[in-house]
């Protein structure tokens, strides 16, 4: 038989016929077990799992058939101790069935921070360590010295505080500068259109120290004091205004866009009413 004759005869194309089923077979007996076991079009999305306590987690986490697992803590004031600070997946990632979700959970304890050395560094190198360390920035204030704008004393909660202590972290650090021992006065600083956090740290750069600050009635909640920008301030700013240094400067927030001038300066024609409540420092 020839080579010809033997592809054309029956047996072999009946082999070869059987051969392909085989092979057809496997391959969808692949796709569906992949299909099976990755669960195609199953995903649900991740619930958020955020300010829940581990018990909660637990029962939630059973409900929606996903696992988890904490693999960190951090200390915040954004969650009640214990509970559950931050996931991966993000709330409303699309996920399978038992993906396992990893968490972060708020501390027991507070973590505690070493005090830097503030004395005898200029005010914007303190802030910057201030900040770098955990810590907030807290109130200036200023007394005759030799020096002009450099740290004098530390503090928190009116208590002296030194290098090598530890706070919690997030603490509040005050600071005492020196404005040296004449009258001298700086510049009155433009801070309209600024968040009440720039604003006071430009306010403290500027030799000066922050007093009363109002709120108008458009806020409405902590999220928005965060937004607030500064729509007045008292002494207003111009181009020849100055002011003592250490003096104080008050500040009306918003988050009402409109209350801002057209290019967040002040003009300079505007006068601004300062409240009863209010006692302006004398120059």
């Amino acid at each position: 038989m020839s080579l010809k004759e033997f592809f054309l005869s029956k047996v072999f194309l009946k082999n070869l016929a059987i051969a392909a089923l085989i092979v057809v077979g496997v391959i969808l007996g692949l796709l569906l077990w992949m299909n099976l076991y990755t669960r195609h079009g199953q995903a649900r999305p991740v619930p958020s799992f955020i300010g829940l306590t581990q018990q909660q987690v637990a029962d939630l986490a059973a409900k929606s058939k996903l696992r988890y697992e904490v693999i960190d803590s951090v200390y915040t004031s954004a969650v009640p101790r214990g509970c559950v600070v931050e996931q991966n997946p993000e709330p409303g990632f699309k996920v399978k069935k038992w993906r396992n979700i990893i968490m972060t959970i708020n501390a027991y304890n507070p973590e505690m921070v070493k005090v830097p050395s503030l004395v005898d560094l200029p005010i914007r190198q303190a802030i910057a360590s201030i900040e770098s360390s955990g810590f907030k920035m807290g109130e200036t204030r200023y007394k005759p010295d030799l020096s002009i704008n450099v740290v004098l004393e530390q503090s928190c909660n009116g208590k002296p505080i030194h290098e090598g202590d530890s706070l919690q972290k997030g603490s509040v650090i005050d600071l005492v500068l020196g404005k040296g021992l004449s009258n001298q006065r700086a510049p009155v600083p433009d801070l309209i259109g600024l968040t009440l956090n720039q604003a006071k740290n430009e306010i403290v750069i500027s030799s000066f120290s922050l007093g009363t600050y109002v709120y108008d009635s458009s806020i409405t909640n902590s999220e928005d004091t965060i937004k607030a920008m500064v729509y007045k301030q008292n002494p207003e700013y111009k181009e020849d205004a100055t002011l003592q240094m250490g003096s104080a400067i008050y500040l009306w927030l918003t988050v009402d866009s409109t209350r801002l001038p057209a290019d967040s300066t002040m003009t300079k024609d505007m006068v601004m009413p300062v409240p009863d409540t209010l006692t302006l420092p004398s120059n």
